[in-house]
């Protein structure tokens, strides 16, 4: 009994994290792309020449109090190129350009202005948007090394990343898609450098312990950050992928409906 109520106790511990950590960190989109441009998924189904061509913005956001740095700059680079190739594969779009985000501004409510500028300058009439922010805590922990045969002072961190997308459409002032992907990862880490044998380690939560080791002490937190943004922008993909294809099948199965 005290054995079945322990795994119960556990169960529940870890769909408590699991539920807080889907509300870290809070969406940051609607301060970028009002809600009441949304249209539905169904919307992108009636337009006729697919795969639309569109350019790919990528905000970092880091407005939100409480906010991490999100990442440098090399990888946010590759990130951007991930998706720019990825989106083709889950959505009917064609990346046809990345488009510099300098000018992009948080606002309440968000401001569709600054996209349909953008896209006029560009001459493209869609968009894809990006909105990536991350949040962080660090706390003091034990560090075991070996079996347990010697324990070292240390950090954990955990880092919460987020990737939120919408598709516009700038001629009827749409939103078409809309969706997000999320990661999870910690960094554990000695107080100081020096035990490369076993730290600092980085694992992917909620319930993988396989371990990734980062290049060095000193980059770790940026490594952690890779890892995490690496989980949420396949989520994102994935989730994007599922949302077409169901798209699709209720298409097809209105149009056997009809016949």
């Amino acid at each position: 009994m005290r054995h079945l109520l322990n795994q119960l106790s556990l169960m529940l511990s870890a769909a408590f994290l699991v539920s807080c950590a889907s509300a870290i960190p809070p969406a940051r989109i609607g301060d970028y792309v009002s809600s009441e441009h949304q249209a539905g998924d169904e919307a992108l189904t009636r337009i006729d020449q697919r795969p639309l061509e569109a350019g790919l913005v990528v905000v970092s956001d880091t407005a939100e109090p409480g906010a991490a740095p999100n990442l440098p700059e090399e990888a946010l680079a590759r990130l951007k190129e991930r998706l720019q190739q990825d989106l083709g594969r889950a959505i009917p779009v064609v990346i046809k350009e990345v488009i510099p985000a300098d000018h992009i501004r948080p606002q309440p409510h968000g401001d569709w202005a600054q996209f349909a500028e953008l896209g006029r300058q560009r001459g493209l009439d869609y968009l894809a948007v990006v909105v990536v922010s991350s949040t962080e805590q660090e706390y003091p922990v034990t560090l075991f090394l070996g079996l347990v045969t010697h324990a070292q002072p240390g950090f954990r961190r955990d880092n919460w990343s987020l990737l939120e997308f919408a598709l516009l459409d700038l001629k009827t002032n749409q939103t078409l898609m809309q969706a997000e992907g999320r990661g999870w990862a910690t960094l554990d880490r000695p107080s100081a450098p020096g035990i490369n044998q076993w730290y600092p380690a980085i694992y992917l939560r909620p319930q993988d312990e396989r371990r990734i080791w980062p290049p060095t002490y000193e980059g770790a937190p940026n490594t952690l950050r890779v890892v995490s943004f690496d989980q949420a922008a396949k989520r994102l993909v994935l989730k994007l992928q599922n949302s077409w294809l169901g798209v699709l099948e209720s298409e097809s199965a209105a149009r056997r409906t009809s016949s």
